[in-house]
């Protein structure tokens, strides 16, 4: 897709990825609760994905986050290790993730913390709000400015 005036193609993204600081306003909510919520987080872009968003933890509410066993291995930033949030009776399993460690290039997100929008009830760039990536694996935060086809969804395993 051709970007619009004021669009980012997500196809114009380097590989590999950038990070860049954003002082956009980022939220995300689940069960009625502000989870996290920062002027002061990083997105990280990378060819076909739409950005994915780090939050500072002291702009997270880390009494409802219950780290998991779950890694995953990034080939840019290195082992990824796992939330879940937990309010009340509500759970989103593996709903958060971050680097204790990640590659130097990424040190500025050591310990920040993202979140799949397709697994909390609500994230917001500023005040729109964001659409989940397709699939399970892509944490991506999708937003009028964003333009694809985004990699994530059935078929896109091969891009």
């Amino acid at each position: 897709m051709e970007p619009g005036p004021g669009q980012e193609s997500v196809w114009d993204y380097p590989r590999p990825p950038a990070l860049e600081r954003t002082t956009s306003r980022l939220r995300v909510e689940f069960a009625g609760c502000v989870i996290a919520d920062t002027t002061r987080g990083h997105r990280v872009l990378e060819t076909s994905q739409p950005p994915a968003y780090y939050f500072p933890p002291d702009d997270v509410d880390l009494s409802r986050l219950v780290a998991t066993h779950h890694h995953t291995f990034c080939e840019w930033k290195g082992q990824a290790h796992y939330y879940s949030i937990v309010v009340d009776d509500r759970e989103a399993s593996n709903a958060v993730w971050g680097y204790h460690s990640p590659v130097e290039r990424f040190h500025p997100i050591a310990d920040h913390l993202a979140f799949y929008p397709q697994r909390v009830d609500a994230c917001f760039v500023g005040d729109e709000l964001v659409q989940a990536n397709e699939g399970a694996f892509y944490g991506g935060w999708i937003t009028a400015n964003i333009v694809g086809p985004f990699k994530g969804g059935a078929g896109t395993a091969g891009w």
